[in-house]
């Protein structure tokens, strides 16, 4: 019987003492494992805290970008609009320029020309008077006179028609108030109302602007 009682306890003594220290002390590892895991998570937590505050820091610094961006695309908006305005200026102050110059050019002789008018006027009448019929061999120096007032009248016409002033002489033609300067209206059988049916006085274009009107009578309505 006594062998058998210890047979029984040999049995029953644990065979790994150092798995029943174990589970004597698992408590304790089971805090220490509690603590890691809940270091653990504090950590995880702040790292997740710390990445969440660095994506929302960048988030931030774009909102700032994009703003200065548009700030800056209004502004090179603004600028090259006043660019574009100042070079639309200063390509229609160089037209006008342009245009005052070539003007000077063409009409600056304005005023003499209207003083050679009258000399031409004078030509012209000096040769109307001349009769004709008086005009003949036996009186050469009235004939040279006459020649010479013809030749200088078409030389000076030859001038004119070289800086630009040419002859208005409108008889038939429309009346024109731009081109026409009207003495007097008048019925005339056979001729059309609103035409010029006499010219007193030739007038002149230079360049095609009306330089002097022509003096006319104008047919009216009977």
């Amino acid at each position: 019987m006594a062998a058998v009682a210890q047979c029984v306890r040999a049995a029953l003594r644990p065979r790994y003492p150092l798995l029943n220290f174990s589970l004597r002390t698992s408590p304790r590892l089971l805090c220490v494992a509690t603590q890691q895991k809940n270091t653990g998570q504090n950590l995880e937590e702040d790292q997740s805290q710390s990445q969440n505050e660095q994506k929302v820091e960048p988030s931030s610094a774009e909102k700032i970008l994009t703003e200065e961006k548009a700030k800056l695309e209004e502004q090179l908006k603004e600028v090259t609009d006043k660019y574009k305005r100042a070079l639309a200026d200063a390509e229609n102050v160089r037209q006008r320029s342009q245009k005052l110059v070539e003007e000077a050019k063409l009409y600056g002789i304005q005023s003499f020309c209207k003083d050679l008018l009258e000399v031409a006027d004078i030509l012209e009448k000096a040769t109307e008077s001349v009769p004709k019929e008086e005009i003949k061999d036996e009186n050469p120096h009235l004939k040279s006179l006459y020649e010479g007032l013809v030749m200088t009248e078409l030389q000076i016409q030859k001038v004119f028609k070289k800086h630009g002033l040419l002859r208005l002489n409108p008889v038939g033609a429309k009346f024109d108030p731009y081109e026409h300067e009207a003495l007097f209206h008048a019925p005339m059988e056979g001729k059309e109302p609103g035409t010029i049916a006499l010219v007193s006085k030739i007038g002149y274009k230079l360049h095609g602007r009306t330089l002097r009107p022509a003096l006319v009578g104008v047919v009216k309505d009977a």
